[in-house]
């Protein structure tokens, strides 16, 4: 039998651009960076050496209920607030609970609730310590509080597959409707871990940008003097149906997800593989379950994380699927604009990819100075024309551990 159409209908985002998802695209399409100077009392106190990140635009805790805020963990706020948001774009689908999963990621988890309870410990004691701390650090609590609060009874899964969370949870959530194990699901990811902790520890590893003195520009993506990622923050996610569900209850449809692939390098716990060899293999498993070729590719949404050796991996995975004709392929590289969201860093490029293939316009890659020589990508400060006709793009997602998920969409 042949595999169902897999749709989707419905968007939602909270991200460094934006409270919602229209918000974060216009801006991103306008060349605006999220990145800004923190003003935080603990940068001074624990000297930490990067002094900026990407904070989402719109606290979720000023739009989520007190009652229902002070229960979850910002990373599961996030993710409910950008949840709600893609269910009521997608017209509030009638599905028989049982018919309706969560396929939900996120790459660290809970850790503000995991610091704070520490905290609370150390200061006031064992008896301070909140009743539901457990609950809300736990990585499946975004997934949790989206089922619960939506009711979705098919499952509520959750991926921790760091940088590449949300995108390997789109891909779980492509196939598992494929195969018929729901009708409708909301896939996505979200993280909240903009702390003295991770800036620190990603500054010992040397992964963060240090251009203290200009956060909107640091994140740069291709660019010859090219020197770390910044931290991001927030959530996004999709309303995915099969397309005869979604036909069914009359449903508006953004575009359709044709493949997915996942891999693993099996090389370093940090360093992608230098040739790009897992990452190529998992664009490749997507076009092929998409029935497609590299010459049908229209656009690509990169990793490109604006690190130096990260860049240089894809685009040799790029080269190796592609050749030459990489060259030629519309490439946004949309971090410069976000910073990186790390385990909601796939939904919301997921997003965008299909949203350039619905208004035919690759976002721009901003803060690219000087191209480096030896990344020759067609790529552009201002947003690029993709042509009329059927548009085929991926999404790619890498993180550590030799995590790789690549997602492609076909325009409708």
């Amino acid at each position: 039998m042949s595999k169902p159409r897999i749709v989707v209908t419905g968007i939602g985002a909270s991200t460094p651009l934006g409270g919602t998802a229209p918000e974060t695209w216009t801006a991103l399409q306008a060349g605006v960076s999220g990145a800004h100077t923190l003003e935080y009392d603990w940068i001074e106190k624990y000297q930490i050496p990067v002094t900026f990140a990407a904070e989402a635009a719109v606290r979720p805790d000023s739009v989520l209920e007190r009652p229902v805020a002070n229960r979850l963990d910002p990373s599961a706020q996030f993710a409910l607030v950008a949840a709600q948001e893609a269910w009521a774009d997608a017209g509030r689908p009638d599905v028989d609970p049982e018919r309706f999963g969560i396929d939900f990621a996120t790459g660290i988890g809970g850790l503000q609730t995991t610091l704070a309870g520490w905290d609370t410990l150390k200061e006031k004691g064992p008896r301070r310590v909140m009743p539901m701390s457990v609950p809300m650090l736990m990585p499946n609590a975004p997934a949790a509080a989206v089922s619960m609060h939506l009711g979705a009874r098919a499952y509520a899964r959750t991926v921790a597959s760091a940088c590449a969370s949300s995108t390997e949870a789109v891909v779980n959530a492509f196939e598992n409707l494929r195969d018929g194990k729901a009708d409708v699901i909301i896939a996505g990811g979200s993280e909240a871990v903009i702390h003295a902790l991770t800036l620190a520890a990603f500054s010992s590893m040397q992964a963060l940008s240090r251009r203290n003195d200009s956060p909107e520009t640091a994140s740069r993506p291709y660019s010859v003097d090219r020197d770390g990622f910044v931290m991001g923050e927030g959530a996004a996610c999709l309303v995915l149906e099969t397309e005869e569900h979604a036909k069914a209850r009359g449903a508006k449809i953004y575009g359709e997800i044709v493949g997915g692939g996942v891999t693993a390098d099996s090389y370093h716990i940090t360093a992608p593989e230098p040739e790009g060899l897992g990452a190529s293999r998992a664009m490749r498993m997507a076009l092929e379950q998409a029935d497609a070729s590299p010459d049908d590719v229209t656009h690509i949404n990169a990793h490109a994380t604006s690190t130096p050796t990260g860049d240089i991996a894809e685009y040799k995975a790029l080269l190796s699927v592609f050749g030459d004709r990489v060259h030629e392929i519309p490439i946004s590289a949309t971090k410069a604009s976000t910073g990186h969201l790390l385990g909601g860093t796939g939904a919301i490029e997921a997003i965008f990819t299909m949203l350039a293939l619905r208004d035919r316009l690759a976002p721009p890659t901003i803060n690219l100075s000087t191209q480096d020589p030896e990344i020759p990508l067609l790529v552009s400060g201002e947003a690029m024309p993709l042509g009329d006709g059927p548009q085929l793009a991926i999404s790619n997602s890498f993180g550590f551990g030799g995590h790789n998920a690549v997602i492609a969409f076909r325009s409708v």
